[in-house]
């Protein structure tokens, strides 16, 4: 089989580039929390925006995809556990945006937000990602991919028109 195109990206591979960009965000925003605070408004939005659209798609398409091929006791606490930690982040973005930015506080709670979202993806890459491989045939996984990044593009353009 021939090397996979950009169109046989499969719902794994697309999930840890929003990953990586992510955490991207995140280390420069806690960096702009103490050392630049004009530039952290703009990179929170960012993260906001990025974070609302990659946790819609997992919660809309990839996790009901993984709930429902999941077979162990160890499957279902993974879609639960992740379901959790994409609610306490929502908690905790509304909590930043109070904050001063450039403030001792704000820049407590863009570490803490870093901290939740790196442990929630590592979690994924770690824990669910392979479980999922195994679980969901290549094919699916192709097919989620697609319709991952059809939801993602549609989100996207929604952000695009509240700006």
């Amino acid at each position: 089989m021939a090397a996979k195109t950009k169109e046989r990206k499969d719902a794994i591979e697309l999930l840890k580039q929003d990953h990586e960009k992510v955490r991207g965000l995140l280390r420069q925003l806690e960096k702009a929390a103490t050392d630049d605070a004009a530039d952290a408004e703009p990179l929170l939005r960012s993260i906001e925006s990025a974070l609302h659209v990659h946790t819609t798609i997992e919660e809309e398409i990839f996790y009901p995809a993984f709930r429902d091929a999941a077979s162990k006791r160890e499957d279902a606490k993974l879609f639960y556990d992740a379901m959790e930690e994409h609610c306490v982040v929502d908690l905790l973005l509304p909590e930043i945006d109070k904050g001063e930015f450039g403030s001792h506080d704000f820049a407590a709670k863009a570490k803490v937000l870093r901290d939740l979202v790196e442990h929630h993806a590592e979690e994924e890459e770690k824990e669910m990602f392979p479980r999922a491989r195994k679980l969901i045939g290549e094919d699916e996984l192709v097919m989620l991919g697609r319709q991952l990044a059809e939801r993602k593009h549609e989100l996207q353009g929604e952000d695009d028109d509240e700006e």
